[in-house]
């Protein structure tokens, strides 16, 4: 394997990573739903992060950190609510998908990502 790519199924996890952002934020800069308009465009600004990384995975996944803190900083934050049962209905499910996405950016870039260098 060229040492500057990735295999690509590490770019189709980054266009799914993409794509979920956009469709968790779409409703509410639509809308559709209730939501924080300021975090609607900030999360659909991460899933632009995570096209433009699947672009060039090898080159661009430290990128991806912003990434990890950011969704890890949201699980941190909501889970209390969760747990407490106060969170709006649907957040359990959209963090569990942030943490699902977490896991995979971190084997990313403490595998591949770092051989690649």
């Amino acid at each position: 394997m060229d040492e500057t790519r990735l295999p690509r199924g590490w770019a189709w996890m980054l266009w799914a990573a993409a794509t979920y952002n956009w469709l968790i934020s779409l409703p509410v800069l639509l809308n559709i739903a209730p939501g924080d308009k300021i975090s609607a465009v900030l999360v659909a600004a991460f899933g632009v992060l995570y096209a433009l990384v699947a672009s060039n995975p090898a080159r661009l996944a430290p990128t991806l950190w912003a990434g990890v803190v950011g969704k890890l900083g949201l699980v941190v934050l909501l889970a209390p609510a969760i747990a407490a049962g106060t969170a709006p209905p649907g957040t359990g499910p959209v963090l569990a998908g942030d943490l699902l996405f977490t896991i995979a950016f971190l084997a990313l870039l403490l595998g591949p990502a770092r051989r690649a260098r």
